[in-house]
């Protein structure tokens, strides 16, 4: 008998509706989305499409007006504040256009830095920690602080952070944006590997052709419905 792939993230009939002076703004409006362990899956779509908004909600930074959101088993949808934090730290890891490194310290602090969160052992994280940068390319940057980077290094710390503590998904909104196209291409060679090697589960948000031409799977958006869902 096969053994099913598991499901990571399950949306159903999940709605996001904001109220502005403009009156109601429908940025979600009944979608229904299965992510399997493993996928290398992009969400696309033109500027208002809900592309942000589908990541926020499926990363727990955010609850559906209603409908359900589940990541990891968890219903994300009935969830506390103070729940959905415990969720992000444990079972989601983010890659952020503007990296959000901390820059007093150094590249292994904070690549172990959720991992301390976490409250593993000082040897444990420093051994995870060692581990994933040396599989992305920056095994010899260990003690270096951000400032000493460039924006292609930082991402890959980004990277390295996001995946070290082995969470069951990885969220990466528009990771090559502010990368010129070798870096990006670079980017991409990394998370690819990764996912390939570890199984790693990595959602993206993206307008870049390069990162959909990389995706396993192409979820376009338009007008907070779902136009498509191209598996390759």
């Amino acid at each position: 008998m096969v053994t099913p792939t598991p499901v990571v993230v399950s949306v159903a009939d999940a709605h996001r509706h904001y109220e502005t002076r403009a009156g109601a703004v429908r940025a979600l409006d009944g979608v229904d989305l299965t992510v399997q362990k493993g996928e290398f899956m992009a969400i696309a779509g033109p500027s208002g499409s809900g592309k942000t908004t589908l990541l926020n909600l499926i990363g727990a930074l955010d609850r559906p007006t209603s409908g359900r959101v589940q990541v990891n088993q968890k219903r994300v949808d009935e969830m506390s504040a103070a729940q959905r934090a415990e969720l992000r730290r444990d079972a989601i890891g983010f890659v952020f256009q503007a990296y959000n490194l901390i820059p007093v310290l150094t590249v292994i602090e904070n690549v172990e830095y959720v991992m301390l969160l976490q409250g593993r052992a000082a040897d444990m994280r420093r051994k995870a920690a060692t581990e994933v940068l040396e599989a992305v390319g920056l095994g010899d940057m260990l003690d270096r602080r951000p400032a000493e980077l460039s924006g292609g290094q930082q991402q890959r710390v980004a990277v390295a952070r996001a995946i070290a503590a082995g969470p069951a998904l990885v969220l990466a909104d528009e990771p090559t944006a502010n990368l010129d196209t070798a870096t990006g291409d670079a980017l991409l060679d990394t998370m690819w590997t990764l996912n390939r090697e570890r199984g790693t589960t990595f959602i993206f948000s993206t307008h870049d052709p390069k990162v959909m031409e990389r995706a396993t799977r192409l979820v376009r958006l338009r007008d907070g419905r779902i136009e498509s869902d191209e598996r390759r």
